[in-house]
């Protein structure tokens, strides 16, 4: 057995010690669903986003119509409410490339318009890995194969990437343009107009085999002003003694009153939110620090009443989905927040939020439901706890 390293040993201990604490539950939680299609062979749908047109329309993406975790059927799907998520469309297919289309991310532009980020991923070596081949070299799912073995190295440097669309109505979608860097739920949306893009830097080998987690690839903010046609490398992300960049993913990033910039950072090692900040526009980060609080990937929210609300999911029981307020601009939070906890195993996470005209929030994330073979996008509408 490796040992552990010093920094590895307190990480362990301090997410057992806060996973022993005691919780607490956000007010008046309800819960629901927003796409469930578990007995289609291409039902399994994940790693979601959300977003409110300004009618009050709530869009939420995900990878969906896909057939596991990892496979080579992702698309990125649209469903929509518009009752506050009492009710929801069927998934409709807004990306559909020949590689995998994972994690969607999805911003609203105001009015009506919004933008729908994702990043295609290159899953044919995951595939060989997996003792998906037979002794002859022929694919066991002839399905599966019959995809994979048209990813060529000239197809993969034509789709592969961090991308971004826009659409003035949430119906009809834009070409595609690049992004640099990418994370689950895409950029934001500054005071002045700009996007700001804070997420894990993309590289692309001699072959054009990307893989973007690599140990040197950091976190890292990138600027645009015309609307993701081009972007502006700003600011990477410093690292404490004895953390590495390939423990550091899927980060999110909110901007407060005063304009600073406060990002939180998925580190695995156990799952846990590190946070950074940068007070002039995403040039320079504070070097990350750990906040104490188990579970990853983060999503934050400014809340109207001044509180940052921090959602992630919980992998270890009992698995479900939690967050971490704070009511000082990140400088202080309340943790181990429940807003459920009947998840069936670790497989799942990835809660966006927003705000409901009523002040109540309205989280997104996937899940299994009891008894089902496909994981399933879910909705919560709840209030902020007592302080």
């Amino acid at each position: 057995m490796k040992t552990l390293s010093v920094l590895a040993m307190t990480a362990l201990a301090a997410a057992i010690c806060q996973a022993q604490e005691a919780t607490r539950h956000v007010k008046n939680a309800v819960h629901g669903v927003v796409c469930s299609l578990p007995n289609e062979t291409y039902g399994f749908f994940g790693w979601p986003s959300i977003a409110r047109q300004a009618d009050g329309t709530l869009c939420v993406v995900a990878s969906g119509m896909r057939k596991d975790h990892i496979c080579p059927w992702g698309r990125t799907t649209l469903c929509k409410s518009r009752d506050d998520g009492t009710t929801w469309s069927h998934p409709q297919v807004i990306n559909n490339t020949p590689l995998d289309d994972r994690d969607a991310g999805i911003v609203s532009l105001g009015g009506q318009r919004l933008a729908v980020t994702w990043f295609t991923s290159n899953t044919y070596w995951v595939m060989h890995s997996w003792n998906l081949c037979n002794k002859d070299g022929t694919w066991k799912d002839k399905a599966m194969g019959a995809i994979l073995d048209t990813w060529n190295v000239e197809l993969i440097h034509r789709e592969l990437g961090s991308f971004v669309r826009v659409s003035p109505d949430g119906e009809y979608w834009g070409e595609a343009f690049r992004a640099p860097v990418s994370s689950p739920h895409g950029f934001i949306v500054l005071k002045d107009g700009s996007w700001l893009y804070f997420g894990k830097e993309w590289t692309l080998d001699g072959e054009g085999m990307a893989y973007y987690m690599k140990e040197d690839t950091p976190i890292c903010a990138v600027r645009s002003t015309d609307e993701g046609r081009t972007w502006e490398r700003l600011g990477t992300v410093p690292l404490p003694p004895g953390v590495v960049y390939s423990r550091c993913h899927e980060p999110h990033v909110v901007e407060l009153d005063d304009g600073e910039l406060l990002g939180a950072i998925r580190v695995e090692g156990p799952f846990s939110v590190w946070l950074s900040r940068s007070g002039d526009g995403g040039k320079t980060w504070s070097t990350m620090e750990d906040v104490g609080c188990l579970g990853s990937p983060p999503h934050l929210l400014r809340h109207s009443s001044g509180a940052i609300v921090c959602a992630f999911g919980y992998r270890t029981p009992a698995y479900g989905q939690r967050c971490m307020i704070s009511y000082d601009n990140g400088r202080t939070w309340d943790k181990n927040i429940v807003i459920r906890d009947d998840g069936m195993n670790h497989e799942l996470g990835y809660p966006a939020s927003v705000e409901l005209a009523d002040g109540s929030i309205f989280t997104v994330y996937y899940q299994f439901i009891r008894g089902q073979r496909k994981s399933s996008i879910l909705w919560s509408r709840w209030q902020l706890p007592e302080r």
